[in-house]
């Protein structure tokens, strides 16, 4: 792979001063928020003097990032203009990988999704066959972006990725995941970034979902929550003080590999017994589906296997809908062992929300009612006393959400911004990922 390079801003190397940086920043969080939509409104919430928010308007507009909008509200004075975000200055692209199938689109500068593609695959091709598969969507995206603007430029600011597995955030890479045999330490990010030109951040997928969450989501102004996927795989989501939290190496929230039974006889694909995502996962309803049908203790599944040759997870969920005494009794058991051990986190954590998501989250109330019963029952009362347990409502589209997200809160950065404000894109320049932030983001 080719190094990547750290842009510099222009021809005196140092760049803006720190606290004209931040002042920039400032500045410009207020407006793509929507804190502040004009110019005293900048000054009363950033604290800036009235010259100060006017030069630093000046200067973001100059590079392209802030426009004038329609007059705003009069306060006794003449009407203040009003300033809006350039979310369509760029694009970002985000893809978020599962065991079975692969996420991908295109957002804008604020997030809001503007095409997007999902197709099957298998997670266990390995990298050059399942990125190839990546890039190839990304420039489909691309091209379909590009017809229906007439043609209008369509750089790419950034790129995020969610991927099925433990990965090292610094890095971008892989670490040991126990699904995706050939992906260990493969440099996900660095090929990205030479193929697009473009700085990537990597990251599993249910850091993107809870971020998804978290920025647009149910959890949107939520300080401290808990993100819990259900799929083939099970995993979790940990914000704290409204931050992300990945952990000193990136694999915090790996609850699908902790040991909730001693049964030996239940081997997980990680090679330990008793795991939770062994016993409660996608893939484990899926496999107790398949043996009550051969085993004649499910009707409804007996006919499913007789029709499909197969049973899956949601053939167990529709059967346990319909009213499949064997399909209840796997579900509601599923939700207990999820339940009893985010009972312990809700414990030890205390969040505010505990979102549930995933395929197997799609399973309806008796799944959410097996989870809530075995939290609040074993949880202590004040961790419970304002506890929310509630479904996502990004669904499928939190990972590629939080993908997006992921990439906009590291590019907007002080840090960052310093490197990229003056040319008025990061396009083109990869190595932004390498600047060391000041105050990391957890």
């Amino acid at each position: 792979m080719s190094s990547v390079h750290v842009p510099q801003t222009g021809p005196n190397t140092a760049g803006p001063t720190p606290d004209h940086v931040d002042s920039l920043a400032t500045v410009l969080d207020l407006v793509r928020s929507g804190t502040a939509r004009t110019r005293p409104e900048i000054g009363r919430y950033s604290g800036l003097g009235r010259t100060v928010v006017t030069q630093r308007v000046n200067e973001l507009s100059a590079c392209g990032l802030l426009e004038e909008g329609p007059l705003g509200p009069s306060s006794g004075g003449r009407a203040p203009r009003e300033l809006r975000f350039r979310a369509h200055a760029g694009v970002v692209l985000a893809a978020e990988l599962g065991a079975t199938s692969v996420g991908v689109g295109v957002t804008d500068l604020a997030g809001h999704v503007l095409a997007e593609l999902e197709e099957p695959t298998d997670i266990a091709l390995g990298p050059e066959q399942v990125l190839g598969h990546i890039e190839e969507l990304f420039d489909r995206l691309l091209t379909d972006i590009g017809d229906a603007t007439g043609g209008a430029a369509t750089a790419v600011w950034g790129i995020g990725i969610g991927l099925p597995g433990p990965v090292e955030f610094a890095t971008g890479r892989p670490s040991a995941p126990p699904i995706m045999p050939g992906w260990d330490g493969y440099p996900v990010r660095d090929r990205l970034a030479d193929r697009f030109d473009a700085p990537v951040w990597v990251d599993n997928e249910v850091n993107a979902m809870a971020l998804g969450e978290l920025r647009a989501g149910s959890a949107k102004g939520q300080w401290d929550i808990l993100y819990v996927k259900l799929g083939t795989g099970i995993g979790a989501g940990l914000v704290s003080g409204g931050q992300l939290h990945r952990g000193s190496q990136g694999c915090a929230g790996d609850i699908g590999h902790a040991a909730v039974s001693e049964d030996p006889t239940v081997v997980c694909r990680c090679g330990n017994t008793g795991c939770l995502e062994a016993l409660a996962g996608g893939a484990a309803l899926a496999r107790d589906g398949l043996a009550a049908a051969r085993e004649g203790r499910s009707p409804f599944l007996a006919e499913v296997l007789g029709t499909s040759g197969t049973i899956r997870a949601d053939d167990v969920s529709r059967a346990a809908q319909g009213g499949d005494r064997t399909s209840v009794e796997l579900l509601t058991r599923a939700g207990r062992l999820v339940g009893s051990l985010l009972a312990t986190l809700v414990s030890f954590y205390n969040p505010a929300l505990v979102i549930i998501g995933g395929g197997v989250a799609g399973a309806g109330d008796l799944l959410l009612a097996a989870i809530r019963e075995s939290v609040y029952r074993r949880s202590l009362p004040l961790a419970t006393r304002e506890l929310r347990i509630a479904r996502s409502t990004l669904s499928d589209q939190a990972g590629l959400v939080g993908a997006a997200f992921m990439v906009i809160d590291e590019l907007f950065t002080p840090e960052r911004l310093a490197h990229w404000v003056e040319p008025g894109s990061p396009a083109g320049f990869p190595g932004l990922v390498d600047i060391p932030l000041r105050t990391p983001l957890l």
